[in-house]
């Protein structure tokens, strides 16, 4: 067996960083990915290895030379790469292609041992190596039959995504026998290339003959082995997480790109905190169904966004201000309108990291829970020169929580010391308690103009991608002073849709929040019976965990859970409140899920 690598193209997607060279010399974390694609396949008893090399064809040629670990290398030369694709190239190699039996792969891959093991291995001649599509994959799909026939190779035009479920990418990496290539492909290879030019995909070819009755051609899938294209910078950034060849390397990596984690189709993430029971298919459904008008129409400005928050919590428009995110009015405010600041650590970093570093006072409570209630807070900041207090309720990442009655005591407090009261509610849907929980009423805003609601609409309804968050205050010239702060379109027109059409499913969202509550406790009672875990109770939806036994660190638990099992947690020991003590954040998600992340951590 050999091994046929397409080289010749330019790479133009990848900008400067194929300036001087192919695609497959771009470094993936200091490796390039020819020298992957080389050493994976010299485990492999292969009798050549054939580059089919065209831009900056020398180069190439210069750094891998005519022998890589005992295996010859072969090179064919398109020298009209420019004008071509990729069926040219191959075109090109024939005459090599008819020689043995063949693996195929194009040169802009990388990917895991394993995936060329799995095609090796299999007994069936003439496969073609595919993997269930997701939505960051790009190129050729395919249709299977129940015997991993492919049907079909789909064009874009072809493509649609209501049977995206039913659809294959081509991870562009081949195995045909020598009878193959000389029976059909090569055969047909020439025909195309004669009646139809040289511009075009060798895909193409296979098309062709999978519409023959007889066609030799099977799909073989992968089972989460792991390959990736790189096309643009975008790719590159992406492959360069998923093959770090360090476990906490590649942690610190993706936890530090803070979301866009659908990237990442095996990745289950317990760090970033959602409901997982709202917003409900229906909900979902009249989002989609007003889809490409929303994507071409303009939203409305502040004005009209203000009123429809105001409706959507039944306020006063006068009294509220959307952000894009509560991050956005969170550093509005924090930076505007705040001077010494109250903190209770452990704590919401967006906070205190906005504010000047030397005009915050902070609290640690001495609790081993980090427990604390109105009374400590007011006992804690009597006697300390702040203009504003802060208190997130239910407090993150403990949970802990302050009940309504003692909200109302300590915002008469604060009154009376002329402070400002900030608090961030975004978690209070989600707590067990009889009777009124939020603050967002016109009478408590109306008599307490010093009080400022801040609320993350991402975190406890479900939508974080649309970016939605409020803040609240009787203050109007406050409201008013931070409306013209922050930009007049700050929000898209699928979360105005989303605030306009949210009344018809309230009935829904609280009935998410009732499921919530009962896989709270049912979560709860499962990672209590992990042996090395001590488990805050909350009131929020997520658990501040102490890792306690011997053998694991937090930075250890949270590098393995993703190494082994694609889970990313929270990984709080960074944090200087906790003292050199090791502390989780894990995120409650449905039954599947979490049930998911106990095994995992059962397993340690």
């Amino acid at each position: 067996m050999q091994a046929i690598i397409l080289a010749a193209g330019m790479g133009r997607r990848l900008g400067e960083l194929t300036g001087e060279n192919t695609k497959c010399m771009l470094e993936v974390n200091g490796v390039r990915l020819i020298d992957r694609a080389l050493a994976c396949l010299s485990q492999f008893a292969l009798s050549r290895i054939v580059l089919v090399v065209g831009y900056q064809a020398e180069n190439l040629k210069r750094h891998v030379g005519t022998e890589f670990r005992g295996i010859p290398i072969v090179y064919v030369e398109n020298p009209i790469y420019d004008k071509t694709n990729n069926i040219y190239s191959l075109y090109l190699a024939k005459d090599w292609l008819v020689a043995e039996d063949t693996l195929l792969l194009e040169s802009d891959l990388i990917y895991e041992q394993s995936v060329v093991a799995k095609l090796v291995n299999d007994p069936y001649p003439n496969l073609a190596l595919v993997d269930k599509y997701e939505s960051w994959m790009d190129g050729t799909v395919v249709t299977l039959d129940e015997n991993l026939r492919i049907v079909n190779f789909l064009s874009k035009k072809q493509f649609k995504y209501a049977d995206i479920d039913s659809y294959y990418k081509t991870v562009n990496i081949y195995k045909f026998s020598r009878e193959f290539a000389v029976s059909h492909y090569v055969p047909f290879l020439e025909a195309y290339c004669t009646a139809l030019g040289r511009n075009e995909y060798y895909e193409q070819v296979l098309k062709v003959i999978t519409l023959l009755e007889d066609s030799p051609l099977k799909a073989l899938p992968l089972a989460g082995e792991k390959w990736y294209e790189i096309d643009d910078v975008q790719d590159l950034d992406i492959a360069e997480s998923m093959f770090e060849q360090s476990d906490e390397k590649r942690f610190k990596t993706i936890s530090s790109r803070f979301g866009g984690y659908w990237r990442y189709p095996h990745l289950l993430d317990f760090c970033y905190l959602v409901n997982p029971y709202f917003p409900p298919r229906q909900m979902i459904d009249e989002m989609k169904a007003s889809f490409e008008t929303l994507m071409r129409e303009y939203p409305s400005g502040m004005r009209v966004n203000s009123l429809l928050a105001a409706k959507y919590f039944s306020i006063k428009q006068e009294y509220v201000v959307v952000g894009n995110g509560a991050a956005e009015l969170i550093k509005a405010l924090v930076e505007n309108h705040t001077e010494r600041i109250g903190v209770i650590y452990p704590t919401f970093e967006e906070y205190p990291n906005r504010s000047v570093q030397d005009k915050i006072v902070s609290f640690l409570p001495d609790h081993g829970d980090f427990r604390y209630d109105a009374e400590t807070i007011m006992a804690y900041f009597a006697d300390k020169a702040i203009d504003t207090l802060l208190l997130i309720n239910p407090d993150n990442p403990s949970g802990n929580y302050i009940p309504y009655a003692d909200l109302l005591r300590l915002i008469a407090w604060t009154k009376e010391r002329s402070m400002q009261f900030v608090v961030d509610e975004s978690f209070v849907d989600f707590v067990e308690a009889e009777g009124e929980i939020s603050l967002l009423r016109n009478e408590i805003l109306a008599a307490n103009p010093h009080l400022i609601v801040v609320k993350s609409i991402s975190k406890s309804y479900g939508v974080p991608g649309f970016r939605l968050g409020v803040l609240a205050s009787g203050n109007t010239e406050r409201i008013a002073r931070l409306k013209k702060e922050v930009a007049i379109w700050n929000i898209n027109s699928f979360g105005e849709f989303y605030l306009q059409i949210y009344e018809k499913y309230h009935k829904e969202y609280v009935q998410a929040c009732e499921a919530f509550r009962v896989e709270r406790k049912h979560f709860y009672e499962e990672l209590s019976q992990i042996p090395y875990l001590r488990v805050i109770p909350s009131q929020a939806n997520y658990f501040l965990c102490e890792v306690t036994g011997e053998g694991h660190t937090s930075t250890e638990l949270a590098v393995r859970l993703l190494a082994d099992d694609d889970i990313l947690i929270k990984d709080c020991s960074g944090k200087a409140a906790f003292r050199g003590k090791q502390f989780i954040r894990l995120a409650i998600r449905d039954r599947k899920d979490n049930h998911r992340l106990v095994e995992a951590l059962a397993k340690l």
